[in-house]
């Protein structure tokens, strides 16, 4: 009787080995993208949203300017709908003598990040 409880209490630890453990699936992440057209009585807009927070910009040397009515643009990342990719920045002439060229800039709207183009203003 007594070996017969050492056998039933030994069980557990005999099968113990049995047991198939099954790896877990790797983690994979999912980026949303999600293009918005905005029409009304201003000037179409267009946002970009992103899951995925932009790289660091890019510190980049500005070459001699082609002319005295040209505006320095900063680099920057575009989405491409799957990964960022790196904008060089260049001269574009001004629109008018005073015009003011507007960074284009990435800016976090709760989870997501939305591209605002550039403008002059």
């Amino acid at each position: 009787m007594k070996l017969h409880l050492y056998l039933l209490a030994l069980t557990p630890f005999a099968l113990a080995g049995c047991v198939v453990t099954e790896p877990a699936p790797p983690v994979t992440t999912t980026t949303v993208t999600r293009e918005v057209t905005t029409t009304g009585p201003g000037p179409t807009t267009s946002e970009t949203y992103v899951t995925q927070e932009p790289p660091a910009v890019r510190v980049e040397s500005q070459t001699v300017s082609p002319g005295a009515n040209y505006v320095w643009t900063r680099g920057y990342w575009r989405w491409n709908g799957v990964t960022y990719v790196w904008v060089p920045g260049g001269w574009v002439i001004r629109p008018r003598p005073a015009a003011v060229y507007v960074e284009g800039h990435w800016l976090r709207r709760g989870s997501r990040w939305v591209w605002v183009a550039g403008f002059w203003r």
